[in-house]
């Protein structure tokens, strides 16, 4: 939570915090809020990004948060921020039009913190966890697609598809089999029905992961849409972003990371060679992002001891550059989404 003293960081801090939000304070430095700065949270979850920002004299902060919980529970720091927080429900994919819709522009940086929050997580009844029985659930919005639909009604290679590519689970095309099987006598309907199957088709050997934990993060990203919510998101933080804005952006597992990654250095031009070109090659366009010092940032091993949920988080930043907004990669698209699979197979 934000600490200090002073009418401005009473105001900031709205009360105390559930949660200090993994990386915090490496956050902050890249973010580097100043006096009057306007900022944009992409993932306002429990608040920490957007009262450490507002600890900052005159600063402004534009919150989204997909999950109504969340937007609901922020009211109060809203009240207290006197005009200083606009707090919307929103996915982080329609930011610019978010900002837009408020006649904010030339933000001075984005911070995203990719995936689930913690309060999602232990609310067994939000059903993102098989550690507590709840219903199959998994929806941010709480609207829409569950898990349980998924689970339920999805083809055997569909399910299979999610397991290995969104979940790098190597048992996905046991555990879908098994699923399709199952569902017959009594559809899946809880978490803990869910986990325990899997538990028995495909059980983790000691020392590992809990056999469910591949599987329930993927149904997590297809319920949610999630990888390409945030190539979306890259994007649209890109064009709101004013010359030395500063881009942060926090994941949580290989599949985001990549995307970051690949995303950073798209723009950024690493890799490429800016002479000795080909004849007819094209020249590539202009950097959008210069990337500062080494990258990823990771916890440091005392907050990993403090909070065990730290461990697999980097930070990926860039600062914006003057050069026009580019349009959307397809080939960021491609690492999103699920391959197509060809008539009659893979």
């Amino acid at each position: 939570m934000t600490s200090g003293r002073g009418e401005e960081n009473d105001l900031a801090a709205g009360g105390p915090a559930r949660h200090v939000p993994v990386l915090r304070e490496e956050v902050m430095r890249v973010l580097d809020p100043r006096e009057g700065g306007l900022y944009l949270d992409a993932t306002f979850g429990a608040g920490g990004y957007t009262r450490a920002i507002l600890a900052k004299p005159g600063t402004r902060v534009l919150a989204l948060d997909r999950d109504p919980v969340a937007i609901n529970e922020g009211a109060e720091l809203a009240r207290r921020a006197q005009g200083r927080l606009y707090l919307a429900q929103e996915r982080f994919s329609r930011l610019g039009e978010a900002a837009t819709a408020r006649g904010l522009k030339d933000f001075d940086a984005v911070a995203l913190d990719i995936g689930v929050s913690s309060m999602q997580v232990d609310d067994a009844e939000r059903g993102f966890s098989f550690r507590g029985e709840g219903p199959l659930d998994m929806r941010m919005e709480r609207s829409g697609l569950s898990a349980a639909d998924l689970v339920n009604t999805a083809e055997e290679e569909t399910l299979a598809d999610i397991f290995f590519y969104f979940g790098e689970e190597r048992a996905a095309r046991r555990i879908a089999r098994a699923i399709v099987i199952d569902r017959v006598r009594a559809p899946f309907t809880s978490t803990a029905a869910l986990a325990s199957m899997i538990s028995r088709v495909a059980p983790a050997k000691p020392g590992e992961l809990h056999a469910a934990t591949r599987s329930f993060q993927a149904l997590r990203i297809a319920v949610n849409d999630e990888l390409d919510e945030l190539v979306h998101a890259l994007v649209a933080a890109e064009s709101i972003l004013k010359p030395g804005g500063r881009l942060a952006v926090v994941a949580f597992h290989s599949l985001e990371d990549r995307i970051v990654k690949q995303f950073f250095a798209t723009r950024s031009g690493r890799g490429q060679t800016p002479s000795r070109r080909l004849p007819g090659e094209p020249v590539p366009p202009e950097p959008t992002f210069f990337l500062p010092g080494k990258q990823p940032i990771v916890p440091s091993p005392s907050e990993v001891n403090a909070n065990p949920r730290a461990r697999s988080a980097k930070l990926r930043h860039g600062v914006r550059t003057s050069a026009a907004a580019r349009p959307l990669d397809e080939s960021l698209l491609a690492l999103a989404r699920l391959p197509q699979r060809k008539a009659g197979g893979r």
